[in-house]
């Protein structure tokens, strides 16, 4: 017990010490010193409650960024601080990339959202349950594909040193009969459309059909309409293209210790296997928020923009599980806090992560952390979250 109050002394020391670590992406309109003393302060306390190494954010005010800044280590060990330019896994957040990557397929019509999923692919999937009823990328998307996560499966997809097994030949294992993976179980026994389940391997299955509608691999389509126009010079979908010393070593909080994991990639890297920075993710969050131009750099046009986020859950068209007041969703693009935040969060194995703007889109934070949380740790992470929202709207109302 003495040895870990020594440990959590120096570490709060540490990370106060850290705790004005900024680069030069920290923007105008800074808070005034007694705010930013005081978030400072509340944050470095909760991390160190809830045994959180390293953790960047970011807020967004009227479509810029007008606030950001790290906390604590990127690699302890090595003593480096974990900054807004800091690389890592973004888990689910990945997942809006393979969402705008998809709507650049749709606008330059090499996909439709609502076309048969069987049209693109080189094997047939059909429901064993509803043979009859097709999917689509629509569903795909909304988590409404009657496609799910089968855990015994899935859990092997992540991959800690070693190749990872190639998507398409995952994906034709798990959905064709006779498959290595295939059973009934990975689908529901409802029909498309009509029930919401979150699913992971459906993610990756989107991202593959734009991979074969494109010609091109996820990590280059995106490098080539999302990553080099924006200028996010420290974002790739593959651990292998991460420069040399940037990549965040990442850790896991648990009775009282903080234990570093090895790196992984992963099976379905549509899903989660995005590797960026707050600084470089703030642009590609701009932009969305902006109908899809950042500081003049258009991604995509409105129109598609518009069909990205946009509630596609309504009265007469919502799943069966969904409360409209709890849960809407966009394409890859969903709501948290009872429908007044959307955007995406992602959680993996030594990270957790968010992206959210309010409704309006004119208040928006984002915050990583290279430290999986669970429980009361991760209520501590949720609590920096707010408190970074509630100086976000401080700072919509000084910048009025």
């Amino acid at each position: 017990m003495l040895l870990r109050t020594v440990i959590s002394t120096i570490a709060t020391v540490a990370i106060f010490l850290l705790a004005g670590q900024v680069t030069a992406g920290e923007q105008a309109q800074p808070s005034t010193t007694s705010a930013a003393h005081t978030i400072d302060s509340f944050i470095v306390k909760r991390m160190d409650e809830a045994g959180v190494m390293g953790l960047a954010a970011a807020i967004v005010v009227h479509k810029k960024v007008v606030w950001m800044k790290g906390y604590g280590f990127a690699d302890k060990e090595r003593a480096v601080p974990f900054t807004p330019d800091t690389v890592m896994n973004i888990g689910s957040i990945s997942k809006t990339f393979t969402g705008v990557a998809l709507m650049r397929a749709v606008q330059e019509g090499k996909l439709s959202l609502d076309e048969d999923i069987n049209s693109y692919l080189p094997f047939k999937i059909i429901n064993p349950h509803h043979p009859n009823d097709k999917v689509t990328l629509r569903q795909l998307a909304t988590h409404t594909s009657g496609i799910t996560d089968r855990w015994s499966v899935y859990k092997d997809t992540y991959h800690y040193g070693g190749t990872p097994e190639p998507l398409g030949k995952f994906l034709k294992s798990y959905f064709v009969p006779g498959g290595r993976y295939y059973s009934k179980e990975n689908f529901l026994n409802v029909k498309p459309g009509t029930h919401r389940e979150y699913s992971n391997i459906a993610a990756g299955l989107a991202g593959y059909i734009v991979e074969l509608a494109v010609g091109k691999k996820l990590n280059v389509y995106a490098k080539q309409c999302i990553f080099s126009p924006l200028r996010m010079d420290n974002s790739s979908w593959l651990l292998s293209e991460v420069k040399p010393g940037k990549h965040s070593k990442l850790y896991v909080a648990q009775d009282g210790l903080t234990i570093p994991i090895p790196l992984y990639e992963l099976t379905t890297y549509p899903d989660g296997g995005v590797r960026t920075s707050v600084s470089d993710l703030s642009k590609l969050f701009v932009a969305l928020l902006n109908d899809g131009v950042y500081e003049g750099t258009r991604i995509l046009d409105k129109p598609s923009v518009d069909e990205m986020l946009r509630f596609h859950y309504t009265d007469s068209n919502k799943p069966d599980n969904v409360s409209l007041e709890e849960k809407n969703s966009g394409l890859f693009w969903q709501s948290k806090y009872n429908v007044t935040r959307i955007g995406h969060g992602g959680s993996d194995p030594g990270l957790q992560t968010d992206m959210l703007s309010n409704l309006s889109k004119d208040v928006g934070v984002i915050l990583f952390t290279n430290t999986s949380l669970s429980g009361e740790e991760k209520r501590q992470y949720n609590a920096i979250f707010l408190e970074l929202w509630k100086h976000a709207e401080a700072l919509k109302e000084k910048g009025r």
